[in-house]
């Protein structure tokens, strides 16, 4: 009789995944998939051994100001004044604990996924000559904010078409120390900033990396053909600027002045995480900030799917861009590189206990400022005592 229930319960089972898996594969076929999915091949991550040995550092940081702030991805200092973008499209600084908004580049209702665009949403900030603030916000493009007044005006319009081709996602700059120019990325002209895990998915090439000339008003593109161009960070003599390539895991560095002028190379390739937003460290190298790690050992999700479109396919076929998010592991990473692009140090956060979603490094003081593009504060590491 055994013999006769398994082969019974065997014919139910294979009838009953049929059933299921027939309608499935139908639906999926039927679906639509709001990317194209390009195959892209990355290296083996790096092993995290050495300098990049997993620790916990990140987490003897403090949080501060917490559930006061939405998002702060960027930060700067003018004294001891800090000054953030938030997710809610202000731009806030915070002086003697107390946080007061400067301006808003956008205009209410903020909060939904369906208002950002109107809402704006600030990313790099930095400061100019004379304490002028200059913003990155996704949706509004390049702005400059008067801290002390509040008046706001857009420098480079998000409306406007740059060599024929639109801005969607403005997100971070760099600015010379006399003003003139102000390099900046747009990371799509395809994907808003609310997208953008379509954007590392679909692997989307249409990146630029963009030079303004705040005396001419002239724009140039400088680089052409990025996945997903993040953060930007002028190095100390001015001779060049890396820009993150955060689908690629890697730093690319384009050459603005010297014998090299106009030409690129590779700054830091296959890297251990995807890096986001860089800036520099007091020891004459950077910090570049990850919010997402490639682990090695161990299994990466994003390398696995690298290479394998049709699964993105079926994924983002069935599950929204938030449920896939919930299925990246939160680990968060900070590292130091020297002026070469060799690793100095990295401070972990595995499983993003304390410092969840970070998007930037700061340092002030000898203390490391970590914004963060989703957590509600920044936290503060003390750079003494890791």
């Amino acid at each position: 009789g055994s013999t006769y229930s398994s082969k019974v319960f065997r014919v139910t089972f294979l009838t009953l995944a049929a059933s299921l898996t027939v309608p499935l594969l139908g639906v999926t076929v039927l679906l639509d998939c709001p990317i194209d999915p390009q195959p892209i091949s990355l290296k083996e991550p790096p092993l995290l051994t050495g300098v990049l040995e997993p620790n916990t550092k990140l987490r003897k940081a403090e949080r501060l100001w917490e559930n006061q702030l939405v998002g702060p991805e960027s930060i700067v200092n003018i004294g001891d004044v800090l000054i953030t973008g938030t997710a809610d499209g202000k731009i806030v600084k915070i002086e003697d604990g107390e946080i007061q908004t400067i301006a808003r580049i956008g205009h209410g209702p903020c909060g939904t996924r369906e208002d950002e665009p109107t809402c704006g949403r600030p990313l790099g900030i930095r400061v100019g000559p004379n304490n002028t603030l200059f913003v990155a916000d996704a949706y509004y493009g390049l702005c400059e904010v008067n801290p002390d007044t509040g008046e706001t005006k857009v420098l480079v319009s998000t409306k406007t078409l740059i060599e024929g081709q639109k801005l969607s996602f403005v997100n971070d700059l760099t600015v010379t120390q006399d003003g003139r120019k102000i390099y900046f990325t747009d990371s799509s002209s395809k994907w808003q900033r609310r997208d953008y895990l379509f954007l590392v998915m679909e692997g989307t090439d249409d990146g630029r990396l963009l030079e303004y000339d705040t005396v001419t008003k002239e724009v140039k593109v400088l680089m052409v053909g990025l996945r997903f161009p993040n953060g930007v960070q002028l190095s100390p003599a001015e001779d060049f600027v890396l820009v993150q390539e955060t689908t690629m895991a890697r730093i690319r560095r384009y050459y603005v002045s010297g014998l090299m002028k106009g030409g690129a190379d590779m700054f830091v390739e296959n890297m251990p995480g995807l890096p986001d937003n860089i800036r520099l460290s007091s020891s004459g190298g950077y910090w570049v900030a990850m919010a997402a790690v490639r682990p090695n050992p161990g299994f990466s999700l994003l390398d696995f799917l690298s290479e394998k479109p049709w699964i993105k396919r079926m994924i983002f076929k069935l599950l929204s861009q938030e449920t896939v998010t919930k299925f990246v592991p939160k680990y968060s990473l900070v590292v130091e590189l020297s002026e070469t692009g060799s690793y100095r140090r990295s401070f972990h956060d595995p499983n993003g206990v304390t410092v969840a979603y970070v998007s930037e490094a700061h340092e002030h003081n000898g203390y490391l400022y970590l914004g963060s593009f989703r957590s509600p504060f920044i936290c503060r590491l003390d750079l003494r005592h890791v």
